[in-house]
This record gives C-alpha cells, sequence and structure tokens, in this order.
C-alpha cells in the first residue's frame, strides 16, 4: 500500500488561544499548510507553529491567501495579476522567513481559500499563483486539486504538484467543493470523515451530494483546521487509514 498524506490547515490564530489546539492536531497530521498571516496568524504564530512542526518531522507549506481578514480570505477579490503575484509571494517569504528562524524547512504551497476555489477554475488566476511559487522557490510543490487549473497551470511551468481531497467537505457532481453557505458544505461526523478519507486514499474516489461517484486523486488528505472537530476528525482519520493499511507519511520531502 502506496504511503499517504493527512494535512490540515493551521496557524489560523491570534495570541496563543489556538496553540495547544493546533498541536494536538500537529501530533497526528504529516503536513501542515501554516496561515501567512493575511487572512489569519501572524509571525509569532508563524513561528510558533513552524517549530512545533518541525519537533513532529510534520512537512510544512505555505497557506497564502487574498488579503482578506475581515473574510477570513475566503471571499473572491479581483485583483490585477501583478498585484495579486506580489501578495503571494510576499506571504510565502513571510513564512519561509519565519522557517528559517527555527530551523525549518518549508516543503510546499497550497492557497488558501477563495484563492484556492478560484484557481481551480481559473487558469488565470491558476498561473500567477503557478509563477509566485516559481519566483520564490522552483523546487516548492504546489497542492491543489488533481484535473483543475490549479495543477495543470504549474506543472506547465515545471513545478511538482501533488493531488489534493478534502474529507470534511462536501463535493458537487462537477467535482467542486459545495459552497460554504450551505449548511451541508462541512462535514462533521468523524466515521463518516475518516470512511470517505480511505475510500479516496484506497479507490480514488469520493461520492457527490448527488450520490454519483467521482474520480479523485488522493496524494494528500485534507482536514480543515478551523472545524470545531477538527481533533477528533484527524485522529479518527488517521486511525481508519493505518487500519486500512496505509503508511502515512509527508508528500513533499
Amino acid at each position: 500500500m502506496r504511503p499517504i498524506d493527512l494535512n490540515a490547515d493551521l496557524g489560523e490564530y491570534s495570541g496563543s488561544t489556538g496553540a495547544a489546539n493546533d498541536a494536538a492536531i500537529l501530533d497526528v497530521v504529516t503536513s501542515a499548510n501554516i496561515a501567512c498571516g493575511v487572512h489569519a496568524g501572524d509571525s509569532d504564530v508563524m513561528r510558533r507553529t513552524a517549530e512545533a512542526a518541525l519537533k513532529r518531522n510534520v512537512a510544512i507549506g505555505a497557506h497564502p491567501s487574498f488579503p482578506d481578514r475581515e473574510g477570513f480570505g475566503r471571499r473572491e477579490m479581483a485583483l490585477p495579476p501583478n498585484e495579486l503575484r506580489s501578495v503571494i509571494i510576499a506571504q510565502i517569504e513571510v513564512l519561509m522567513e519565519c522557517c528559517k528562524s527555527v530551523g525549518a524547512t518549508m516543503r510546499y504551497v497550497k492557497p488558501h481559500g477563495a484563492l484556492y476555489n478560484i484557481a481551480a477554475r481559473d487558469a488565470s488566476v491558476a498561473l500567477v499563483i503557478a509563477e509566485a511559487v516559481r519566483i520564490v522557490d522552483g523546487s516548492l510543490m504546489l497542492l491543489g486539486m488533481h484535473g483543475t487549473p490549479l495543477v495543470s497551470e504549474a506543472e506547465k511551468i515545471g513545478l511538482r504538484t501533488a493531488g489534493e481531497v478534502f474529507a470534511d467537505r462536501a463535493y458537487l457532481p462537477s467535482g467542486r467543493l459545495a459552497p460554504r453557505d450551505k449548511e451541508w458544505a462541512v462535514l462533521h461526523d468523524s466515521k463518516e470523515v475518516a470512511d470517505r478519507a480511505v475510500l479516496m486514499a484506497k479507490e480514488g474516489a469520493v461520492y457527490a451530494v448527488d450520490g454519483s461517484r467521482l474520480p479523485v486523486k488522493a496524494d494528500s488528505i485534507c482536514i480543515h483546521g478551523d472545524n470545531p472537530q477538527a481533533l477528533d476528525l484527524v485522529r479518527k482519520t488517521r486511525a481508519a487509514l493505518e487500519h486500512a493499511g496505509f503508511t502515512l507519511a509527508p508528500f513533499a520531502e
């Protein structure tokens, strides 16, 4: 059985109120997408999260966003390509410096929220993200949904990519994630989420909200760190994957 990665979006708090929960999640996952201080977090949180990940041999990725702290990066914005590229570059570089300050290495980039969703359908935005990553460090991997422009545009310019799936999010028949304004868009039942993760990893499939079976490429399985049940979800998901015979390991080495 091939290795599988389990990731979570972390560092999405300020002060110290979320540190303990993030640390507990880092005990379980194999990759951490760390907020870069724009949609959430700050430099202190970035350093703290990077150091905690390093101690646990968890791979570190940058989680850049639209400059939309008020909306947690989940509102779509129309920025000129040069401005968007600069915004993304700045975020990746800030996290990279925070990693260096604690002796850690950043391995990959995964866009956050609305930026991720737009890049999954808009090749022009996807290319800007890919160019930003390559400008900072062409050896960084890009994590995104396989079969979307976010991955294909990155591959066109020579970046290495990995396919991401979402165990705690509902999928539409189109293969896109259900909008968060739908009450059923985020899943909270740990058994349901764990079962979905095993299906994704083992059979490369997920069931959409209409019951249709969709193909997916699961190099990395995401559980959202801001899900109120995140800690229980990652624990049950990891246990289910290991019970199914999978070894958990970072996709980006």
